[in-house]
């Protein structure tokens, strides 16, 4: 077996140990500063593995160049967001996270199709419990190398019947979305259209919505303009600012001033408010 390695810079800051917190699944496995994965190349499934040296540089070890560009993309280490870091560096919400936290990246999925499955699986449950169905469901479509599954392609999931799906734990609903987008859209080709257009586009199918359309933007194509819009820690974050509970839909003034970065700004969002970092008081007499 041939082995590649290659060592990457990330462009701008970048912490695999916090960009990867939360993001092991059915695919991957990420903890502390390493990153294992397998993955689809053409025919065959191959195991890739990096890991972040104290210096910051990324190191890979794949089984083909493949891996190097799972890498690349999956961790988002080439989009550098020194801009954002920069831009709101004073910014009465997102300040004192950012000088407290400036590697945070979200991680991507090995397919548009699992992030679409991720988007649907999350709506309106616990995270927790949407992982473990996002995990029953990928084992079941997507071929495995060792303990862990390649990230299903749109075909595999456009398999399942809704009701296959309902036993497996989606919602009767949000598993008859999945499978008529599966069916319907070329999700892989979703990439090759500007942001705004597969917003738009993903925004008129039934069983999405807002927060779908920013979970499919941040994880499956690696965008930053669309994000996690009226997620229910936005909602909350929303309702201490001003005193009383929100509608979802007023939780959009939070994303609002960040412009093409309103993808990124979210993640931000959600992690400086649970840590603490968020100065709701402050925010609330601005």
């Amino acid at each position: 077996m041939v082995t590649v390695r290659a060592e990457l810079k990330p462009k701008g800051p970048y912490s695999l140990r916090l960009s990867g917190r939360l993001a092991s699944d059915a695919t991957r496995v990420v903890a502390d500063d390493t990153y294992r994965a397998v993955i689809r190349v053409e025919d065959r499934l191959e195991r890739v593995h990096a890991t972040q040296r104290i210096d910051g540089t990324i190191v890979v070890t794949a089984e083909s160049d493949a891996g190097i560009d799972h890498i690349r993309f999956a961790t988002g280490l080439e989009d550098d967001h020194s801009e954002f870091v920069r831009r709101f560096a004073n910014d009465p919400l997102l300040g004192e996270t950012l000088r407290q936290v400036r590697g945070l990246r979200p991680m991507r999925t090995g397919s548009v199709a699992q992030s679409l499955l991720r988007a649907v699986a999350g709506q309106l449950i616990q995270a927790k419990e949407a992982r473990r169905i996002e995990r029953r469901i990928v084992r079941k479509a997507a071929p495995a190398l060792g303990d862990l599954h390649a990230a299903p392609t749109a075909a595999e999931l456009a398999r399942f019947s809704p009701a296959e799906l309902a036993r497996l734990g989606l919602g009767a609903r949000r598993a008859t979305a999945l499978v008529r987008l599966c069916r319907s859209l070329d999700l892989e080709g979703l990439k090759t259209h500007p942001s705004r257009n597969v917003a738009l586009r993903l925004n008129r199918e039934r069983g999405l919505g807002p927060w779908s359309v920013g979970v499919i933007c941040l994880e499956g194509l690696g965008r930053y303009e669309f994000g996690l819009a009226r997620d229910l820690g936005l909602v909350k974050l929303m309702s201490a600012i001003r005193g009383r509970w929100v509608e979802a839909e007023e939780s959009d003034e939070l994303l609002a001033p960040y412009g093409e970065w309103a993808g990124l700004a979210s993640v931000y969002l959600l992690h400086g408010f649970g840590r603490g970092l968020v100065p709701i008081t402050h925010a609330a007499a601005a």
